[in-house]
């Protein structure tokens, strides 16, 4: 099986910007930077067969070794969920680089629910949305149109799956980072994580 990250090169300005004006613009990609780390780090550990990275950009230093990286696709970021499942052949779970504290185990299990049962699952974020969706059968049009970034973004995709044909199993909810409060909370549920340390450094420059 096929584990899926989706991410922007965290480059200043062009990610994160919601964490503005508590970080800088240097800040918010050093935050963004350390998520992805921790996130890829995360999935490299899994038993997934392949770990590939859809990236927006070039991959850096914290691209881990054995990590298939693809560009993606242009177009609104449905279009580009989507498209990153037309690259599949197989089972599937995608995620993005919002939710370093989902741990191998975590994500193990996601894959196992999908080998298991045959068909697909959803993990249903704190503001709406949703961290991680996976696939047995790789339906890109599943994906395709769903509006992204609203209260109801994780309701529509389950809704969406389920008028496809798909048997969804609901994964435990997750908090992404998107503001300086969520980056506050999943740092201090992944203590010691690059994640952790890029937070404590930022609020250590405000106090």
């Amino acid at each position: 099986m096929d584990l899926l990250v989706l991410a922007k090169e965290p480059i200043p300005g062009r990610v994160k910007t919601r964490l503005g004006p508590t970080c800088s613009p240097a800040e918010a990609a050093a935050l963004a930077e350390a998520s992805l780390a921790d996130t890829l780090a995360n999935a490299v550990r899994t038993g997934a067969d392949r770990v590939v990275l859809v990236l927006d950009g070039r991959p850096g230093v914290w691209c881990p070794s054995g990590v298939v990286v693809i560009p993606q696709v242009g177009g609104s970021l449905a279009e580009r969920l989507a498209a990153a499942w037309s690259d599949i052949d197989g089972p599937a779970l995608q995620m993005g680089m919002d939710t370093p504290q989902a741990d191998p185990v975590t994500l193990d299990r996601a894959m196992s629910v999908i080998d298991t049962t045959g068909g697909s699952v959803i993990g249903l974020a704190d503001d709406g949305g949703w961290w991680a969706v996976g696939m047995h059968r790789p339906d890109p049009d599943a994906i395709l149109g769903i509006p992204t970034s609203r209260a109801d973004t994780g309701d529509r995709q389950l809704r969406r799956l389920r008028h496809r044909g798909h048997t969804v199993d609901l994964l435990p909810s997750a908090r992404d980072v998107d503001t300086w409060a969520d980056a506050i909370a999943v740092a201090a549920s992944v203590p010691g994580s690059a994640f952790a340390a890029a937070v404590a450094a930022v609020a250590g420059r405000r106090s």
